[in-house]
């Protein structure tokens, strides 16, 4: 299946998760933001949250501390296996 990952089309298998996304992306989901199609996803519905072909998905990842004035966080880099 095709989505958009983060500005960049990439296949995964079809019927996943949020949940199954992060885990096929090895992606701790602790620290991270989620967002389809330009809406938040809650953590406490990743399980219960189907991907579908064609969703425009964006994984932030939140890093604590850093320099004065520095964004606190960063897309995670996802690889285009």
């Amino acid at each position: 299946m095709q989505i958009v990952l983060n500005g960049e089309n990439k296949d995964i298998p079809d019927g996943l998760t949020v949940e199954g996304l992060l885990q096929h992306l090895e992606i701790k989901p602790g620290r991270v933001a989620v967002e389809i199609n330009e809406e938040i996803v809650r953590k406490t519905t990743y399980a219960g949250t189907a991907v579908k072909e064609g969703d425009r998905i964006e994984v932030v990842q939140f890093m604590g501390g850093g320099a004065e004035g520095a964004d606190s966080m960063f897309k995670v880099q996802c690889s285009t296996r």
